[in-house]
């Protein structure tokens, strides 16, 4: 279990979670602090007294107030520490839960877990650590079931096509005329709206606009 952990948090309330776990699990040193860039320099202090941390739990976001800031976020703060101590274990504890931007802190920012802040957030920050102390990876359940409920649809060529036509500004009832000038079949526009709604229905998608959004977000268009 980890010894010496740093946590970027300023929200008191989830201060109090995270405190509490950590006592919980006996991690004898907590170092708390409200403001990134007072989190960074204690990370290269620690690295520079040859006494690093083993754990940095942050938040995503940071409110502004009088005390200007270098580093303004979470994810500028991950960045930089990774410079300064680049096998430095690392918890987000959020209330952001943007499949997108999770999956981008794992692949680019090399997070280890991802926790959010929701009801019984302490049980489930308890077993993040248990897990990534292990040197696994972590997602609270819900971000993995919306995950496998967004990768539960299979794109094909013609689902492409017609979404990416709406994103280029073709409207719906104009694109079998498309479709029929490069012989696409089907091409009736009751072919169109049936896949497009079946997309929609299985993304848990309200309109065409969200879709092609999404397709984006997601680089499939």
């Amino acid at each position: 279990m980890f010894k010496k952990v740093l946590i970027a948090e300023d929200h008191e309330h989830a201060n109090i979670s995270v405190r509490k776990t950590l006592e919980d699990l006996g991690i004898a040193q907590r170092d708390f602090r409200s403001y990134c860039d007072e989190a960074l320099e204690l990370v290269r202090t620690a690295v520079r007294q040859e006494q690093p941390y083993d754990l940095l739990i942050t938040d995503l976001s940071f409110d502004e107030d009088s005390n200007v800031q270098q580093i303004g976020g979470g994810k500028e703060l991950i960045k930089a520490v990774r410079a300064v101590q680049p096998g430095l274990k690392i918890i987000v504890f959020s209330l952001e839960n943007n499949i997108s931007l999770v999956d981008d802190l794992f692949e680019d920012f090399g997070i280890d877990a991802y926790v959010r802040k929701a009801r019984y957030d302490a049980d489930d920050l308890r077993r993040a650590i248990d897990a990534v102390s292990k040197n696994k990876k972590y997602r609270s359940a819900d971000l993995v079931r919306r995950k496998r409920t967004e990768n539960s649809y299979d794109f094909k060529a013609f689902d492409i096509e017609i979404i990416t036509l709406l994103c280029n500004g073709t409207p719906q009832k104009n694109i079998p005329a498309y479709l029929q000038e490069k012989n696409i079949k089907p091409s009736g526009l009751s072919s169109v709206e049936k896949r497009l709604n079946a997309i929609k229905t299985s993304l848990n998608i309200s309109n065409n606009e969200q879709l092609v959004a999404y397709c984006k977000d997601k680089r499939i268009i």
